[in-house]
């Protein structure tokens, strides 16, 4: 079969972007990960792609008003790197604080995909895909993100529980860009653990876990708990967060919160995987990022 024409732009400036979608029916080239791959199975047939890896600024990471803003072309490599640690907030900002986040950032990049993937695929294209079994957007849910959206008549802020609506959908409407998301800094006495479980190295995750636990005084002050794939969006695990809440981050407390997960998750089936047992992988993995939290595995 032959491919179907379409037009390309390559952008030069945000104005380029938002003037090209304004159409409705051209679609963003970052990465291209997902896109392109869909593009040569047919299933998806863009009249245009408005390239944007020419833009400048695009790919800026920087720490702004307490939040890490991540732009539209940083690669998810930049995170399995360590390029946030690097990174120096403001004044009245905590270095450590940024380092909690990007310790826990650079935990989940280096279970994405394959090396060539990470190298050129981008967090924001993850969170305008959707896929329910990536990553990004459990850690954006689950760290109260807000979602920057930009088009011709004006721009928006969304919150990222607000954002996925079900499996590879979300709110942004066809002539916005994803323009960049704000993950707040994680605060002082915060630890982070990331778990995932795939049926082989190649396949998608199956199901994840993400924590980011602060302590004061020995007790937890503050639980924050994702999971990936574990129903049509991604999970706020609100009651494992609750379990944990004013305990010490003992055994007995993290029995508690993975035993909550399992309640919290809401699974779909999966070839080779049920929803009970789904459930019963929740449990596991929260036990088991919890359990790199608290010992620093």
């Amino acid at each position: 079969m032959k491919p179907a024409p379409f037009d390309y732009v390559a952008a030069r400036s945000t104005g380029d972007v938002v003037a090209a979608l304004a159409d409705g029916d051209t679609h963003v080239l970052a990465g291209g990960q997902s896109l392109v791959l869909e593009m040569n199975y047919r299933t998806r047939r863009p009249a245009r792609l408005v390239d944007i890896n020419r833009v400048p600024g695009f790919d800026r990471l920087e720490v702004l008003d307490g939040a890490l803003r991540i732009g539209p072309l940083v690669r998810h490599r930049a995170f399995a790197a360590g390029a946030v640690a690097a990174l120096r907030p403001g004044t009245g900002e905590r270095a450590a604080a940024v380092g909690a986040l990007g310790d826990l950032l650079r935990r989940v990049a280096r279970h994405i995909a394959h090396p060539p993937i990470r190298a050129r695929g981008t967090m924001l294209g993850s969170l305008a895909y959707a896929h329910p079994a990536a990553e990004w957007p459990a850690v954006a849910v689950a760290l109260d993100a807000r979602l920057e959206l930009v088009a011709a008549a004006g721009s928006r802020s969304v919150a990222a529980a607000d954002f996925f609506t079900g499996p590879f959908a979300t709110v942004r409407r066809p002539g916005e860009l994803l323009h960049a998301v704000h993950l707040p800094l994680l605060p002082p006495g915060t630890s982070v653990g990331f778990a995932e479980h795939r049926r082989t190295h190649a396949s998608f995750a199956q199901l994840a876990a993400l924590v980011a636990v602060t302590l004061a005084g020995g007790r937890v002050t503050a639980a924050r708990i994702g999971l990936v794939n574990a129903a049509e969006r991604p999970v706020r695990a609100t009651g494992a967060e609750a379990a944990l809440r004013d305990r010490p981050l003992d055994d007995a407390a993290i029995a508690g919160a993975a035993a909550a997960a399992r309640d919290d998750a809401d699974p779909r089936p999966q070839p080779y995987a049920d929803a009970d047992y789904l459930r019963h992988a929740a449990a596991v993995l929260v036990r088991r990022a919890l359990l790199q939290a608290r010992d620093g595995d």
